[in-house]
């Protein structure tokens, strides 16, 4: 065993250090200067529509989510417990300025998170009356390389359907059992219970939850913090000084007692942005894919939205908090510091909250373990669709599958499991940002044709759904345009 932790850390050193930092980073500054920086222009109108559409109730088509229920499927995977113990662990081993590198992560990640959101939309397929999508639909259908769509499958579904969903469930085990006392063994029931209910019925209810809890859940963390915050008033424009200064000069925070380089600083910042937000990980565009939407574009902006929420709300939020309570200790070493993150934020709002401080911890982690556990199923069953058909007996197998996980993942050392997460989520980045390279012309034509829709003020596109492998479908597919659809034989 000790053996296969090392190969394991060893690949994930070599994969977020070496590839993975320059190709997400990478991809992230090539999609925005080809996309004319859509970061500055786009968001506040997507927010805006999307606004307009919650108020008016919109629903979507059968088989389909709508655009809201898309972005909160996608925000409740993005959110999870690396916006908290992550974040801490990023400020620890990396100091206040890596929480600056973080957005600058996000940022760039906007416009990748655009780019997955498009080529989901364009390239999915119906199965069964339901819309399915995703990298490995857009690699296979947008590259021509099955092998390498079912490769990416494969990783996904063991990446986020077992393991990941393992990890998600032991912090809710660990957390719920530190704050209250809760034996594991209830926890597990309780949970299994839970999610097993929400995963019987299908998209509509997994978009229902969504929908209901993720914009609960962040809001509830965000005015958590922001009282945090308030009562540390004092604190605030030295937190804000410390993080700049320590971006480019974290020798100067702590008179150098972290050791901390600017290397470290920039490297924990970008990887834990990175990892918080998912965006060119291959994993949201699951959820984007099937958004019932008349343009492709109109997705690709909410998809941005949903890393604002949560790398410039959350994580900023779980920052925030670290610093101004003083929480963070620049007068102890980064290894120390790493090693008690969780209890960092729970002394944070343990300043403000005093002993409900910790129960408010434990709570928020439950909600946002619980919606990532909701929404990594979705992503991962997309994959089973696309490998193993789209039986009933197959999705039921795999629900099934996933509740084992669940259940064990409560039971194990979490340690390695993380390890063994962060590097299946790495490998199935790797084909992802590939094929966002390959197709980026093809993003740049939806983004120019939808502003043409805008001036000519009729929004519309022409969805072709089709499945490639099909003998059915060979010569036939299913045109959408604006709200109508047809079929071209």
């Amino acid at each position: 065993m000790d053996f296969l932790k090392g190969i394991v850390g060893i690949v994930n050193v070599f994969l977020w250090d070496y590839i993975l930092i320059f190709g997400l980073i990478g991809i992230g500054i090539f999609m925005t200067v080809r996309l004319k920086f859509p970061q500055f222009t786009r968001v506040l109108p997507a927010l805006k529509k999307m606004i307009g559409d919650i108020v008016k109730k919109k629903p979507a088509e059968e088989g389909k989510m709508t655009p809201f229920q898309a972005l909160s499927t996608a925000v409740a995977a993005q959110v999870g417990t690396g916006n908290i113990v992550g974040v801490a662990t990023a400020i620890a081993a990396g100091g206040p300025g890596a929480a600056f590198w973080m957005l600058v992560s996000a940022f760039f990640g906007m416009a990748t998170i655009f780019s997955e959101s498009v080529l989901a939309q364009k390239y999915r397929e119906t199965k069964e009356g339901e819309l399915v999508g995703g990298p490995a639909y857009y690699i296979k259908n947008g590259l021509k390389s099955k092998g390498i769509a079912i490769f990416f499958a494969l990783v996904c579904i063991f990446a986020l359907g077992i393991v990941g969903i393992m990890v998600q469930s032991n912090s809710i085990a660990i957390s719920v059992n530190d704050a209250f006392g809760i034996p594991t063994s209830v926890v597990a029931i309780v949970l299994a219970v839970v999610v097993g209910l929400i995963l019987m019925g299908g998209m509509g209810r997994i978009a229902s939850f969504a929908e209901k809890i993720v914009p609960f859940m962040a809001g509830f963390y965000i005015l958590g913090s922001f009282i945090i915050i308030l009562i540390n008033i004092g604190s605030f424009i030295p937190a804000i000084k410390s993080i700049f200064v320590g971006a480019f000069k974290p020798s100067s925070i702590g008179g150098g007692v972290l050791g901390i380089t600017v290397k470290q600083t920039i490297r924990f910042g970008l990887a834990r942005g990175l990892f918080s937000n998912e965006a060119g990980m291959g994993s949201t565009p699951h959820s984007h894919a099937v958004a019932d939407t008349k343009h492709p574009a109109e997705q690709g902006f909410t998809a941005m939205i949903g890393v604002f929420i949560s790398t410039f709300l959350i994580c900023l939020s779980t920052v925030m908090v670290n610093i101004s309570s003083g929480a963070y200790n620049p007068n102890i070493s980064a290894a120390e510091m790493t090693q008690s993150a969780t209890v960092m934020t729970q002394y944070g709002f343990a300043s403000g909250f005093g002993s409900f401080g910790g129960m408010f911890l434990s709570i928020c982690l439950t909600f946002f373990s619980l919606t990532t556990i909701v929404g990594w199923y979705f992503f991962a069953e997309s994959n089973v669709k696309l490998v193993f058909s789209f039986r009933p007996i197959t999705i039921t197998g795999f629900k099934a599958l996933v509740l084992v996980a669940l259940i064990l993942g409560t039971m194990i050392d979490s340690g390695f499991a993380w390890e063994l997460a962060d590097m299946f989520m790495g490998i199935m980045a790797l084909p992802n940002i590939i094929a966002l390279f390959l197709l980026s012309k093809e993003v740049v034509e939806i983004l120019n044709d939808y502003d043409s829709c805008v001036k000519r003020g009729q929004i519309g596109w022409e969805y072709h759904y089709q499945n490639i492998d099909s003998e059915k479908s060979r010569g036939k597919s299913v045109l959408r345009k604006g709200l109508t659809t047809t079929v071209i034989k």
